[in-house]
């Protein structure tokens, strides 16, 4: 999920260097360090688009997979721009000196997130223009989304709090209801799981958010 850096969080350290995990279509994992792709915003990991001809494909998991393809087992270099309010480094990663968010958005695999950068909007229309990815057919973008998702999630969740707190032999996990695995995860108060209201909520409570597989 994309959010923009808090005015307090702002700074930018030294650069991230290691081998990453990928963890969805727009945030990695250098050293336990979780790093959101600025600038970009990918499909949802259990998001589905369209093809030219109407067909369905698994636009999100093709996110993944793409981003997994770029950086492979080498070592990437991040610049740190911020932090937001999940703690997760905003930066803009290379590998082999190419732009990883700009790549994602170039390939079609990632929106230009131009609510809060115009940094990538020429390589998304360069994408458009081509039909790459999400743009061979119709597409919702991911923050719509996670709007039309949480929005469905909140009328079944007590209080509106939509967030599933799960606790399995992974430990203490949450899922927000634009994830893959949130349906079929049930909550189970009496084993200490819980509902969350936000994911602020769910980290600050000791939670972490569920990665791909």
């Amino acid at each position: 999920m994309a959010v923009a850096a808090t005015p307090d969080a702002i700074h930018r350290g030294p650069p991230l260097v290691g081998v990453a995990r990928v963890i969805d279509g727009d945030t990695l994992d250098i050293s336990g360090q979780r790093v959101r792709l600025e600038g970009i915003d990918a499909p949802e990991i259990a998001q589905t688009c369209e093809t030219a001809s109407g067909q369905s494909w698994p636009c999100g998991r093709s996110s993944v997979s793409a981003l997994k393809r770029l950086i492979g087992q080498k070592q990437i270099s991040c610049k740190q721009r911020g932090q937001d309010k999940y703690r997760r480094v905003l930066a803009v990663c290379f590998t082999d000196g190419r732009n990883i968010n700009e790549a994602m958005v170039r390939d079609g695999f990632a929106w230009a997130f131009v609510k809060y950068s115009s940094e990538f909007a020429q390589a998304e229309s360069d994408a458009r223009a081509k039909k790459n990815g999400v743009w061979q057919g119709r597409a919702i973008a991911p923050w719509e989304y996670r709007s039309n998702e949480w929005q469905v999630a909140e009328t079944a969740a007590p209080s509106g709090c939509a967030i599933k707190g799960n606790i399995s032999g992974s430990g203490h996990i949450y899922h927000v209801p634009w994830g893959p695995w949130y349906d079929k995860v049930r909550i189970d108060p009496g084993q200490g799981e819980r509902w969350f209201c936000s994911e602020a909520d769910a980290m600050e409570a000791g939670w972490r958010p569920v990665a791909s597989q």
